[in-house]
């Protein structure tokens, strides 16, 4: 169940956004990259103070609170990386934190939201409703939710990094290839370059967005999804405030495997000395697995590297 909001995310509100985040936030890098023959680009999202894009939709939400809405506290909900962003954003504005995190996120995503200040609740998954948690506590605590996609400051937020894109490149890319959970970033993305292709990609099974544009209408995840390593990219839906951008704005989706996945990983981190999550490598799978068309304006979103050490390590030590 997702809150209606009496705010509609607007490519004004991302150029706002775009400011405050330049406040704050240094730019994120944006490399050259030849993949498959063709010299394109990346932006460097893994590279921000959380190690994800997820810092500029949070800060966008939090920084925009009322002092009575801030007094009462936030609530997110995460995988781990839009938790940590909440965190972030929290403590420098002084403000209680409590994240929804499901229980197998992984262990060093759990412990840096804490470090930051955050207290995390967590939920099974498969088989608790997160949004149900989470609105249970607001009403409870009396605290603000913020979503990790459906919030309309956070898309936002997110799409912040096409208007530093646009800046870096001098123009708008023609198309931007970006990983695709709940769809804030790709909805960002696209009110941010309204001329530039917006390519999702999702991993394989998890491709409700991809599922949803094809069907012309929302579709969640299919009953008992496979497992993917991708942990950051396991929205069950995306909500109606991201898929009005979408339905509009996206081209039909890319799904990749998780053994396209760790390739990405591998190349990312032999050719751009890049350590990347699996989440955060898969709109890069696409590109190197020839799911996607290139050209030398096309720009590759990296959006995420808080991976555990011990299992980049086997990925990058192995072989598919």
């Amino acid at each position: 169940m997702f809150q209606e909001s009496p705010h509609n995310p607007t490519r004004d509100g991302v150029l706002r956004a775009a400011e405050k985040v330049a406040e704050i936030l240094p730019p994120t890098p944006i490399l050259p990259v030849e993949v498959q023959g063709v010299r394109c680009w990346v932006k460097v999202e893994s590279l921000q103070p959380i190690g994800a894009f997820k810092i500029r939709g949070a800060w966008n939400r939090l920084s925009a609170l009322s002092m009575n809405e801030r007094a009462r506290g936030v609530i997110g909900v995460s995988s781990g990386n839009h938790a940590q962003g909440v965190a972030w954003a929290a403590r420098k504005l002084g403000i209680s934190a409590c994240i929804v995190m499901p229980h197998d996120a992984p262990q060093m995503k759990l412990d840096a939201t804490r470090a930051m200040g955050a207290d995390v609740v967590t939920y099974q998954r498969p088989g608790e409703d997160r949004d149900a948690i989470s609105q249970a506590l607001c009403q409870d605590s009396g605290a603000v939710l913020v979503h990790a996609y459906a919030d309309p400051w956070v898309i936002e937020g997110q799409g912040s990094a096409g208007i530093e894109i646009t800046d870096q490149l001098g123009r708008e890319p023609s198309s931007i290839v970006v990983c695709c959970a709940g769809g804030g970033l790709t909805a960002g993305l696209a009110l941010a370059c309204p001329s530039s292709k917006i390519i999702p990609v999702e991993p394989e099974g998890w491709d409700d967005v991809t599922r949803s544009l094809k069907a012309g209408e929302i579709l969640p995840v299919e009953t008992d999804p496979p497992p993917t390593a991708c942990d950051a990219l396991q929205a069950l839906s995306t909500a109606p405030i991201n898929w009005t951008v979408l339905k509009k704005r996206a081209s039909p989706g890319i799904a990749v495997s998780d053994a396209e996945v760790r390739n990405a990983q591998r190349f990312a981190f032999a050719n751009l000395k890049l350590v990347l999550e699996p989440g955060g490598a898969a709109a890069l799978a696409a590109a190197l697995a020839g799911k996607v068309h290139l050209d030398e304006n096309t720009v590759i979103m990296l959006t995420g590297g808080n991976v555990d050490p011990a299992k980049f390590a086997a990925v990058i030590n192995s072989a598919d």
